[in-house]
């Protein structure tokens, strides 16, 4: 037996997605080179490290533990061979203001007692809310999320138009969460997923109370070492498959031939292109990469997408360990039942913006030196804002006042060291559409096959993967969008030409 040289797969960009693209193409047989134009992999989820500190750049919370648990073990391989996992308790406290905050406990007998405080009879509709997103999730996350949603047709099933039916598709999360609770503050808890996954309860199928699940059934955890500890895990698994991983290599252009992409020419080098993945930003290889003629979408299409929040971000070592906080902190001290729109529909700046603050080093002693707190502060932005070095400021010293008055404790005049991230670096970093930090926002028009296609309509060999393709944003749908496109590439692309038998 003698077979043909194995075909070629580029895969552009090392987050979650193309990482788990590379390695599963690899483990298929095929000839992987994985392109990242930054020295480090992850994507979004970058480290950096600064007077002892260890930054995690960008995701921090981790749910959906058997997402990535069924990925590694497709390799015959756990999460725990790669980093350990703690499981945070509570998992997380949201502030309202002085001596008024409420900590979501991890135990289920223990959250129940909680609504129940806040709302007699509560704690048998939360019952009743999670057992329906119990099934939301079952059917979403094993079924609806790995399909490829390349034509309508793979919908058309009769037990699936039943599960869409029973899934709330057709119904918003702002309904559905007020059919089960009045309180408000029950309210904010169950929405605020939605709202930090990038849109408003109203335009938010109910099928996403599966988040609801995930946040409270599944539980919050935390990889000792930082996040980036599962990129590093992906690396070395993608390594171990064979694939062929250069760093701090931009991609330039893309060479085609007959509607194929024929080679990936780079900063360092060119690379021979059987298929070509872009788990890079969509709209930047579109419209930037690919002549126009082979683009699938129009400017206007882009420009009409409702787009999840950008993020500006506060990366804080502190020269003292602060009290009253837990790893993660939700600070709803403002009423931002009013404001929240102005995160997702109002082109502007928020007057009073919610905000998020991760505290790992609540959990995690080695993210900074003895007796320093590690402070990531997150507000939730609209996209394509004009973003100014005076903006940036203004907005610090908003949080830092806001978390000095709730907390009763001086933090100002003990940062050690600090580092803002916001538009400009997203574009600059990750060439991101708009500057934005999450992707397209999941709203009924931009779910399944209403989302950008993962198969290119005009070129042959090119897919996409990733945050603005199937099936959205968030660290676990980006692991699972990297499977399904090698799925798909699997499907059109056999990973040898033939074989021939001597």
């Amino acid at each position: 037996m003698h077979d043909l040289p194995r075909k070629k797969v580029i895969v552009i960009g090392a987050g979650f997605a193309g990482l788990a693209a590379s390695a599963s193409l690899a483990q298929a047989g095929y000839s992987v080179t994985l392109l990242e134009k930054n020295e480090v992999a992850g994507g979004r989820a970058r480290v950096f490290h600064a007077l002892g500190f260890t930054f995690d750049m960008g995701p921090s919370w981790y749910w959906m533990p058997d997402v990535f648990e069924q990925f590694f073990q497709k390799f015959g391989k756990t999460t725990a061979d790669y980093y350990q996992l703690q499981r945070l308790d509570p998992s997380y406290q949201v502030l309202y203001g002085p001596q008024d905050a409420m900590e979501l406990p991890a135990g289920m007998t223990q959250l129940e007692a909680l609504f129940e405080s806040l709302e007699p009879g509560s704690a048998e509709k939360l019952r009743a809310f999670l057992k329906q997103a119990a099934y939301k999730y079952e059917v979403g996350i094993n079924n609806l999320v790995y399909k490829p949603s390349r034509s309508f047709s793979e919908f058309i099933d009769i037990k699936l138009l039943v599960d869409v039916l029973r899934l709330d598709v057709f119904q918003s999360m702002h309904k559905h969460v007020r059919k089960y609770f009045k309180h408000p503050r029950l309210i904010q808890l169950m929405e605020f997923p939605i709202l930090f996954l990038g849109a408003l309860p109203q335009n938010t199928p109910a099928l996403y109370s599966l988040m609801n699940y995930a946040d409270m059934a599944l539980g919050t955890w935390y990889p000792m070492g930082g996040m980036h500890k599962i990129v590093e895990g992906l690396v070395a698994l993608a390594l171990e498959q064979g694939v062929k991983m250069k760093l701090g290599e931009e991609v330039e252009s893309l060479e085609m031939q007959k509607g194929s992409i024929t080679r990936v020419v780079t900063t360092k080098g060119q690379y021979d292109a059987d298929v070509v993945i872009g788990g890079s930003d969509y709209h930047h290889l579109e419209t930037k990469l690919l002549p126009e003629e082979y683009r699938s979408y129009t400017d206007k299409y882009w420009d009409s997408r409702v787009m999840a929040p950008s993020s500006l971000i506060f990366y804080l070592g502190l020269d003292k360990k602060l009290k009253g906080l837990r790893h993660h902190n939700l600070f709803f001290d403002e009423d931002f039942g009013p404001h929240a729109h102005e995160i997702y529909t109002q082109p502007a700046w928020p007057k009073k913006p919610l905000f998020y603050v991760s505290v790992p080093s609540q959990t995690d002693s080695s993210v900074a030196p003895e007796g320093k707190e590690n402070l990531f502060v997150l507000i939730p932005v609209a996209p394509d804002l004009q973003d100014t070095p005076e903006v940036r400021e203004h907005y610090y010293k908003m949080v830092i006042e806001r978390l000095e008055k709730i907390t009763g404790q001086e933090v100002r005049n003990h940062v050690l060291y600090k580092r803002t991230y916001a538009h400009q670096d997203f574009m600059k970093d990750y060439h991101a559409f708009k500057g934005n930090a999450y992707g397209l926002a999941n709203t009924l028009l931009q779910t399944a096959v209403l989302k950008p296609s993962l198969k290119s309509k005009k070129v042959k060999n090119l897919f996409y993967t990733g945050q603005l393709t199937v099936p959205g944003p968030g660290v676990p749908p980006s692991l699972i969008s990297g499977q399904v496109v090698a799925s798909e590439v699997i499907k059109d692309f056999a990973p040898q030409e033939t074989t021939l038998t001597l």
